[in-house]
């Protein structure tokens, strides 16, 4: 027996858009919305963390949608934290207060599933409803069992490059709680990839780019490493995000409203395919320009 991630109480599902930044994903999302006339789902606000310097004020405008703003820097500095992070007791305990004004504030909205387009903080707001996540790595890619192709900023890219991959595909999970002790990041299940993107090294030999890697420090620097290498992983990020996360995220959540996901109790995943009536199991959903094509849990 399956079990769908949403229960019908109503139509169309009410959802919180949750940004950081430029937004790009969601406009995108907001954008196939329109343009799609969708029915299973309605954007009801776009939520921000960071109201000085993203553009959620001015996509909320444009969209004429309801804006929440909830500064997590300034939250943390007025609690006597110069910086956002969850490698402490104290950071952790800030990042559960914020959370629980953040709940306070979008409670009014009855929110039933959340985006997150590009929103930086780990928050537990995942708890409370299925929150859609695009990743900028094939979560696929395992090692020993193990998805290694996971972290934040250009993590997963660099992971990509210097395991001499070819290709990177954006992946959409369902996020999960984050507690900041390790190990479950970007756990969730994978309800669709991107078809692949050709990896550009830029001139750049395999080699060349193993040796910077080589020489890093072991702990990541504030503000990244600034090397060729993260050069190359960024770039590489920006094209990922044009073929891969514009390409997926819209029609995935497309379709997570309208039911085609599910799991059952070993969390299996099932998608129902357009021309069939019953659901199937599989291990994700590739999703191309107008094209879908399952992956089954025996594809190599």
């Amino acid at each position: 027996m399956t079990n769908n991630f949403l229960f019908k109480k109503h139509l169309p599902y009410k959802i919180a858009i949750f940004m950081s930044g430029s937004g790009s994903n969601a406009e995108k999302i907001l954008d196939f919305y329109n343009k799609n006339k969708c029915t299973t789902w309605r954007p009801q606000v776009i939520v921000t963390d960071n109201p000085n310097a993203s553009r959620a004020a001015e996509i909320a405008e444009k969209y004429t949608i309801p804006l929440v703003e909830l500064d997590i820097r300034k939250f943390y500095r007025e609690r006597g934290e110069t910086r956002v992070s969850l490698f402490s007791e104290k950071g952790r305990g800030i990042r559960e207060e914020w959370t629980e004004e953040l709940r306070r504030l979008i409670a009014p909205f009855e929110i039933d599933f959340g985006i997150l387009a590009g929103f930086v903080p780990l928050t537990n707001i995942t708890n409370d409803f299925p929150c859609l996540n695009v990743h900028p790595g094939d979560l696929t890619v395992l090692e020993n069992g193990r998805r290694v192709l996971v972290g934040l900023h250009t993590v997963p890219v660099e992971a990509a490059i210097l395991r001499g991959i070819k290709t990177m595909r954006s992946s959409v999970i369902i996020a999960q709680p984050y507690t900041g002790a390790g190990g479950e990041m970007d756990s969730g299940p994978i309800l669709g990839v991107s078809t692949p993107v050709e990896i550009d090294l830029l001139g750049f030999s395999f080699q060349q780019l193993q040796e910077i890697n080589n020489n890093r420090p072991e702990k990541r620097p504030v503000g990244g490493f600034k090397d060729d290498l993260e050069a190359v992983a960024k770039h590489n990020q920006e094209l990922l995000k044009v073929n891969g996360d514009w390409i997926v995220f819209p029609p995935v959540v497309d379709d997570f409203a309208s039911g085609k996901f599910s799991t059952d109790s070993d969390d299996n995943l099932f998608y129902l395919p357009d021309d069939a009536d019953e659901k199937v199991r599989v291990m994700t959903v590739e999703y191309g320009t107008d094209t879908k094509r399952l992956i089954f849990p025996d594809n190599s």
